[in-house]
């Protein structure tokens, strides 16, 4: 098949990405290096490095012709002149509440098919406080929160500190640091004022959940959606003193390639109740916000031992080597695919999805 693999690449790979993407006899790339300024130190985090781009081509390359198109202001006019039989959508978007659903919008107005969650289910998982009314509808369990636009709504909260202060319409940890976790009143005006000056966005508050915290890669769709390993997170390998949460810093400054934490265990140790109950939750969860193709659902245990929803990922990362600590990646592999057959597992779910 001829798949086009549309994508946002980190700033700070931009250039490399204009060298590296030249044509070739199987592939063709599409690559524009205009990047808007921000202020943000964070404000690439959802992005993907060059180097993940090519692991996912040339994984998709192995059964398909792959060319690269980059996410940007020319994108519509790139899908429009290549017309691909189907596009992998990595693209996290750039501006709005409802960036990451900016791709997938385009390609249903030129009737293109695409791999993962439609616009809807990308806009509402993005807005996390969309996605928790809806699972609050449905009732499966995630924390009590509140969203604030502004210091003087904090009136409103309506359970104690501690809590969790985050940007509302953000992922990939961005804007949640480890003083996002907060234990007086001071703290949390404090946290909610950065959220609204530096994120321009409300603040999430939620409810701290002080029990063990899981991360759960889902493959498929419908009757056919796998539940794959269980993933823990081992918040004693943390710098001593620290929060127990998986923080900015937790992600993207502590876990290192050259020098990892042993932050994850894979698959996770639990009783045969807590692991049905998981699995039924996330289940639930991707059916109840209708995921495509794949997500990673992160999940936390309350004061009483009861899974609780804390984040849903439609656009999970997939950082290609074992050293990165991926983690849809790490539980696929220890469901038995390695990073290149997990990737195409995902486009097959499309592909059958589509009746291509």
């Amino acid at each position: 098949m001829d798949v086009a693999l549309v994508y946002n690449v980190k700033k700070e790979e931009n250039e490399v990405a204009a060298i590296v993407a030249q044509p070739s006899s199987q592939q063709q790339y599409t690559t524009h290096t205009h990047i808007q300024a921000t202020s943000s130190a964070d404000a690439y985090a959802e992005w993907d490095t060059i180097e993940t781009i090519h692991a996912v081509r040339d994984a998709l390359s192995l059964r398909h012709t792959v060319s690269l198109i980059e996410a940007d202001e020319l994108a519509y006019d790139s899908l429009r002149a290549h017309r691909p039989n189907i596009v992998f959508n990595i693209a996290e978007g750039r501006f709005g509440a409802s960036r990451e659903a900016q791709i997938p919008a385009m390609l249903e107005m030129l009737n293109i098919p695409y791999t993962g969650s439609d616009p809807l289910t990308l806009g509402i998982c993005l807005d996390k406080s969309r996605a928790k009314e809806i699972l609050s509808y449905y009732h499966i369990a995630n924390p009590k929160f509140t969203v604030v636009s502004k210091l003087s709504e904090l009136r409103l909260l309506d359970f104690p500190v501690p809590a969790m202060v985050k940007p509302l319409y953000e992922g990939s940890s961005k804007g949640i640091f480890d003083k996002s976790l907060v234990y007086t009143t001071a703290e949390l005006n404090d946290q909610v004022t950065k959220v609204i000056e530096e994120y321009e966005q409300p603040a999430l508050i939620e409810e701290f959940l002080p029990g063990r915290e899981f991360t759960v890669a889902m493959l498929g769709n419908g009757n056919d959606v796998k539940v794959l390993p269980i993933v823990e997170i081992k918040f004693d390998s943390l710098p001593s003193g620290v929060n127990p949460i998986y923080s900015y810093e937790a992600k993207w400054i502590w876990d290192q390639s050259s020098n990892p934490l042993e932050i994850f265990a894979c698959p996770a140790q639990l009783t045969s109740p807590l692991k049905t109950a998981i699995e039924d939750l996330c289940r639930n969860t991707y059916n109840a916000l209708r995921c495509r193709d794949w997500s990673r659902i992160d999940v936390r245990l309350d004061k009483n031992g009861r899974p609780n929803i804390i984040e849903i990922n439609p656009l999970p990362g997939i950082l290609p080597k074992i050293e990165d600590n991926s983690c849809f990646p790490k539980a696929a592999r220890m469901a038995g695919l390695n990073y290149n057959e997990m990737l195409n597992a995902v486009l097959d779910a499309g592909i059958t999805r589509y009746r291509l």
